[in-house]
């Protein structure tokens, strides 16, 4: 028997972590949709029309609402009317596929990375006390001149705006700098960043370093040197770090989440696009695939056990149903 379904505008993506034939995790599984997700190897995950797919689909048509892996499981073995007839089944996907962006939702209520809410608080003690100019200022170094302070500790009178903002677009200027080669200035610069943030990993793999976390780690080592001068605890998070700032870089909403009156800001969803670049392709833009068309699938039974699964198809009454992920589909015909 041929059954032959018509099916249109079926994602050809899957934005969860595991797999269809595995039982859900406690805590669900793991949204891979998000653009910090997407940028990660293996998360932009393309789906093919497969057997198990088919064999969803078959065991919809009859009635059976049961996820695949438990109606194919131990459990529910003997109840498994297929069980006997995958191997006798294959099938033929006659689709057309076409690519467009396409904005989903992101259900975990992830922060926006670069956004924030609320009114600026400018009067933050951390940027009009005593010791402010003096802290912030490390921000205003040139390279030359941080490198100096971190290893001879020497004075800082470079000058900044001293508000939420001023800092953070300084901090954004520093972030977008291209790798810096080490040299024996910077090899001195490391060894005592090492010695006072013992296993913070500055050097890559092609022997290069980012500014961004040569000036964080000197916040952090200018917060020491000035306690012996002023009281720093107002520059303070309860953890002892600076609020977004890490020794290694700085986060955007984390920062400015201290120097708001607003919660941060909840991401609602993202394009569903990843871009990266390949060797030889120069940028690759990847986006969501949908496909439409039509499935054949053939069962190689006899002409009774072929009118016994079209009448359970037809007894079951279903019009129209998901085909893989949010694909409308629908049986235009069977034959025996």
């Amino acid at each position: 028997m041929k059954i032959f379904i018509e099916y249109d505008s079926c994602w050809r993506n899957s934005f969860l972590e595991g797999n269809n034939n595995e039982s859900i995790p406690k805590n669900g599984r793991d949204y891979l949709g998000s653009m910090t997700n997407l940028k990660k190897e293996g998360n932009f995950k393309l789906c093919e029309t497969s057997l198990d797919t088919i064999m969803g689909v078959l065991n919809r048509l009859i009635g059976d609402q049961r996820k695949l892996y438990q109606a194919r499981g131990k459990k529910y073995e003997s109840n498994y009317y297929f069980e006997d007839l995958e191997r006798k089944i294959s099938f033929v996907d006659n689709s057309k596929l076409t690519n467009e962006i396409t904005f989903i939702r992101n259900m975990n209520g992830s922060a926006d990375q670069n956004s924030f809410t609320g009114m600026i608080k400018a009067d933050d003690p951390v940027f009009n006390s005593k010791y402010s100019q003096k802290f912030w200022g490390i921000l205003s170094l040139e390279i030359n001149q941080l490198c100096d302070f971190i290893v001879n500790s020497s004075e800082v009178t470079a000058s900044i705006e001293l508000d939420p903002l001023s800092v953070m677009n300084k901090l954004e200027i520093i972030n977008k700098g291209n790798k810096i080669d080490i040299n024996d200035g910077l090899n001195k610069v490391i060894d005592v960043l090492n010695k006072n943030f013992s296993g913070t990993e500055y050097i890559d793999k092609k022997n290069m370093v980012m500014p961004i976390s040569l000036y964080c780690s000197a916040l952090y080592l200018q917060l020491s040197r000035l306690e012996s001068d002023y009281d720093m605890s107002t520059a303070k998070t309860r953890a002892g770090g600076i609020s977004g700032i890490s020794k290694r870089g700085f986060t955007k909403k984390d920062f400015m989440d201290r120097y708001t009156t607003g919660p941060k800001k909840i991401i609602w969803g993202n394009p569903f696009i990843k871009k990266e670049k390949i060797k030889g392709q120069g940028e690759v833009i990847s986006m969501m695939t949908k496909a439409s068309g039509q499935l054949e699938i053939t069962i190689d039974v006899d002409r009774v056990k072929g009118q016994e699964i079209k009448n359970l198809i037809e007894s079951a009454g279903v019009s129209s149903f998901y085909l893989g992920k949010k694909g409308l589909a629908y049986v235009s015909n069977i034959r025996l």
